[in-house]
């Protein structure tokens, strides 16, 4: 079984890349985030398309912002949309979606930013996180947490740890709330089958940070043990982030049991080599 994880950034402005990569990629469960449409309206844009490609739909949306969804032909069964016992900032926002698809547990993810540190939204993204916690510990064994985590797990997952300070993505608290997701026994997949690789799947659209590989790993697979064993092939899909109307994220793959393309390395086509600088980078948000 063949399982992704994009942020699509608007499945509206994204609909023409979409579904060819879905010809290209063949997924059996993808997990979309930021689809940024009202459930009736994302059925309206693409339910046809998806339905005559196979796949079921479990949808969590909201106009403009935010948005998930599950697209899966291996099956979905109870699905569930939120985060119980989650807050909303101020009300519940469309960031959660789950469903059984294939015997796992599978949920689609769009972790609250939190701006920074230390404002209310940061508040609000730890909470968030906390509760999400709570959930997956109930749950069953075979589970797998896909989506935009907007937290890089390690130093090793920005391309310039000192570019980052002062912002989120990189505080302790979030990387110790990640943590405590990942010690109910949940792999990173991608960073275990690739411990040392430059790997990132978001690079903003200014200031030629793609061009550059001047990125970040935000964008994560956590799966339990009996999932984690089953892992032929983790990569990220860079290809898709190139070209026309890109969203600023890439897919990440991950096949279980067999690798369609073989194990192909993390990075599907592998980034050049980072541009040689003689000063420091700084983010573009912060000039």
């Amino acid at each position: 079984m063949r399982v992704a994880t994009w942020n699509v950034n608007s499945v509206k402005q994204r609909g023409p890349r979409l579904l060819p990569w879905l010809d290209q990629r063949q997924p059996d469960v993808v997990c979309l985030q930021e689809t940024k449409l009202a459930d009736d309206a994302f059925r309206d844009l693409l339910g046809d398309e998806l339905a005559r490609r196979g796949y079921e739909v479990a949808l969590a949306g909201e106009p403009r912002w935010n948005g998930v969804a599950i697209l899966s032909r291996a099956g979905l069964d109870d699905v569930v949309t939120g985060v119980a016992e989650a807050p909303g900032f101020p009300h519940p926002e469309a960031r959660a979606v789950a469903a059984t698809c294939g015997g796992i547990r599978v949920h689609s993810l769009y972790v609250p930013n939190g701006r920074t540190p230390g404002s209310e939204h940061y508040q609000y993204k730890l909470a968030w996180l906390a509760a999400l916690r709570e959930v997956v510990a109930g749950g069953p064994d075979a589970v797998m947490l896909c989506g935009d985590m907007n937290i890089a797990p390690a130093d090793a997952d920005v391309f310039d740890p000192g570019a980052y300070e002062g912002h989120t993505h990189v505080t302790a608290p979030e990387r110790a709330a990640l943590a405590a997701l990942t010690g109910l026994g949940l792999h990173d997949v991608v960073r275990d089958r690739w411990p040392s690789e430059r790997v990132f799947t978001y690079w903003d659209y200014r200031a030629g940070m793609f061009h550059q590989d001047l990125g970040m790993r935000i964008d994560l697979v956590l799966a339990s043990a009996p999932v984690a064993g089953r892992v032929a092939a983790a990569w990220v899909d860079r290809h898709a982030r190139k070209g026309t109307a890109p969203s600023d994220h890439a897919p990440v793959i991950v096949d279980l049991d067999t690798a369609p393309d073989g194990d192909i390395g993390p990075v599907v086509p592998p980034p050049s080599a980072p541009r040689g600088r003689k000063r420091p980078v700084k983010l573009p948000q912060s000039k």
